[in-house]
């Protein structure tokens, strides 16, 4: 596939999900009574997540979902949005491991807060980043660590949600808050309510959940299945490829040039909107929608708009015309002329937010 197709392709199922990024939710890992626990209010609970120091820990990743993201399988790579089992590890002192398992292919990333390595055992691929900026200002720290990422989701919409304590409950074997986030009346959103199963002594988030207007079951499910919060191995840390892999390098340059792109992605790129009914918008070259010629044997040709069509319905509007693409957690628009906009919210909020100055 040409590297346009495969960025038109990742673009499709990035927008499509990106409000399902919002949501990093939890099956509950183990079941039991409820424990007692000390009483704390939802203000202390939300404000000790936000400030607690992240322990050393290991830890199994068990991921289901009911998106409800229409014939997704006719989506090229789409298949990876799925896994088996995910193992997380975390140094406690800002370097963390993710290992995605999916059959019998394993994708590890590895994270040390200069340094990141990710490699595929499926094409037997490694990629090698280095940033020369200071640990924690560059490299996405939530890419291999969902726990992060449920942290900052708690501090984008606390002020535009309504924050109880709705009691206890055991997952992976451990003692939790169970934290529960309600959007404001005056919020446009897809969302019911945010649920996260807080660990009583680490204030680490152990499940969230994440349910929808309509619907009494989790839209999209993630949870530790075990945890042991113990002190890791500095060598599970430092990554080397197998010896026949291939491997690139990059190492980000601060040029005129690379910062007049960032500008411009910067100009084309906008957040409308807060809280939950956050909206995002951006453009991509309308090129991308035309027939691209795969590299393949047979020669085929794959058609962006015809392969837009099957995971989504034919809409306009004073903005112009696309593609709607809706899940449980959220939509997204792609348009014929080159731009998009995804949020958690209904299609009525993206039209608005195309149109937003």
């Amino acid at each position: 596939m040409k590297p346009k197709t495969k960025a038109l392709t990742a673009a499709v199922v990035g927008t499509a999900l990106g409000a399902a990024g919002l949501a990093f939710i939890a099956m509950p890992a183990s079941a039991g009574d409820a424990p007692t626990l000390p009483a704390v209010s939802a203000d202390e609970l939300v404000q000790s997540v936000l400030t607690a120091k992240q322990p050393a820990f290991d830890g199994t990743v068990k991921v289901s979902d009911n998106l409800g993201l229409p014939m997704l399988a006719a989506v090229p790579g789409a298949g990876s949005l799925k896994f088996d089992e995910a193992r997380l590890f975390n140094s406690g002192t800002g370097s963390t491991k993710l290992s995605v398992k999916q059959g019998n292919t394993e994708d590890t990333t590895v994270n040390d807060g200069k340094t990141v390595w990710h490699y595929s055992s499926k094409t037997n691929t490694a990629s090698k980043m280095v940033f020369p900026a200071e640990p924690g200002k560059v490299t996405d720290k939530a890419a291999t660590d969902p726990t992060a990422a449920t942290a900052d989701l708690l501090g984008k919409v606390r002020e535009s949600s309504t924050v109880a304590v709705d009691g206890t409950a055991r997952v992976a074997g451990r003692a939790a808050y169970e934290l529960v986030l309600t959007p404001k009346p005056t919020e446009k959103t897809l969302l019911r309510e945010i649920r996260v199963a807080v660990d009583s002594e680490t204030r680490l988030p152990l499940r969230v959940s994440v349910l929808t207007n309509g619907s009494s079951e989790p839209a999209l499910q993630i949870a530790f299945s075990d945890i042991e919060f113990t002190a890791q191995p500095a060598e599970l840390f430092q990554f080397t490829p197998p010896k026949d892999a291939k491997v690139t390098e990059q190492q980000p340059k601060i040029d005129d040039n690379t910062l007049a792109q960032a500008e411009k992605a910067r100009q084309d790129f906008k957040v409308v909107g807060d809280g939950w009914d956050t909206a995002i918008t951006g453009k991509f070259s309308p090129d991308l929608l035309k027939p691209q010629q795969l590299k393949s044997k047979d020669g085929k040709t794959a058609d962006p708009k015809a392969l837009l069509s099957k995971i989504g319905k034919p809409v306009s509007g004073a903005w112009g015309s696309g593609v709607l693409i809706t899940t449980k957690v959220g939509t997204a628009l792609v348009t014929d002329d080159g731009r998009f906009a995804a949020g958690a919210v209904p299609e009525q909020v993206l039209y608005e937010a195309l149109a937003a100055k």
